[in-house]
């Protein structure tokens, strides 16, 4: 079986831990109090948990590994999001509050792993270079959010199950 984008079932691992808010990659927890993304996903925070029970709560990170380590994640699929509204790798960057060079390593990263590129560049000249989300990266944006959205049901779920 082949996700929709681009890896076997066999080439990703669903990494579930419950330590921290789900945090991805360059301090998204500062920047991802609800209602800084846009409006589609503001209403995720950057913590994915079930309601407490008990006084406990169970809480988790999410993401996809590649074959190179990983390949989706929260801070990435903001970045993809970020490059699709501002149409440029240096504007979504500037957003996130990352260097141009760390956004650039995590398209380089995304685009390797993919089948197919998630984001085509443009190089600049007189009027300035450019980014854009392919077919691809859009699929890929909708498959991760379809998991995170899976992956807080389940943590729900759980949370009205545990015992010890």
């Amino acid at each position: 079986m082949v996700l929709p984008f681009g890896l076997t079932v066999s080439e990703f691992y669903l990494i579930f831990q419950d330590l921290t808010p789900l945090i991805d990659y360059y301090g998204m927890e500062k920047k991802c109090p609800v209602g800084k993304h846009k409006p589609k996903h503001a209403h995720r925070a950057c913590k994915v948990s079930g309601k407490k029970r008990n006084g406990y709560e169970l809480r988790g990170r999410i993401w996809v590994e590649g074959r190179d380590g990983t390949f989706l994640g929260y801070g990435r699929v903001v970045l993809l999001e970020r490059i699709k509204q501002y149409g440029s790798i240096s504007e979504a960057a500037r957003s996130m509050e990352m260097s141009y060079r760390a956004a650039w390593e995590l398209v380089e990263s995304m685009n390797k792993q993919a089948n197919t590129p998630l984001v085509e560049t443009v190089t600049g000249g007189k009027g300035g270079g450019g980014a854009q989300l392919t077919e691809a990266g859009e699929r890929a944006i909708e498959a991760f959010w379809e998991l995170y959205e899976k992956f807080g049901e389940f943590l729900k779920k759980e949370v009205r199950e545990f015992r010890f």
